[in-house]
């Protein structure tokens, strides 16, 4: 599973990216965890508002820093 953030670099992209390490260690598996900064590549997924969760090239969610548990649902869900 690749999981990346899209976002800036903002102090709450950081936090989507850490709460995504925790779902990750609290699921135990293996997933890798991207951080994506760069402004051509956070276009091509088509988001207008940052931090967004992508997993498997799925735009999950845009907009908000999800939570831990919000991101346990959404990786069970694309599994």
């Amino acid at each position: 599973m690749k999981i990346k953030v899209l976002g800036s670099g903002c102090a709450k992209c950081d936090k989507v990216v850490d709460n995504v390490k925790e779902a990750v260690k609290e699921l135990k598996i293996d997933a890798e965890v991207e951080k994506v900064t760069e402004v051509q590549e956070i276009m091509k997924y088509g988001v207008m508002k940052t931090p967004a969760l992508v997993i498997d090239e799925k735009v999950i969610s845009s907009g908000k820093v999800n939570k831990a548990k919000e991101i346990i649902k959404y990786i069970e869900k694309e599994r």
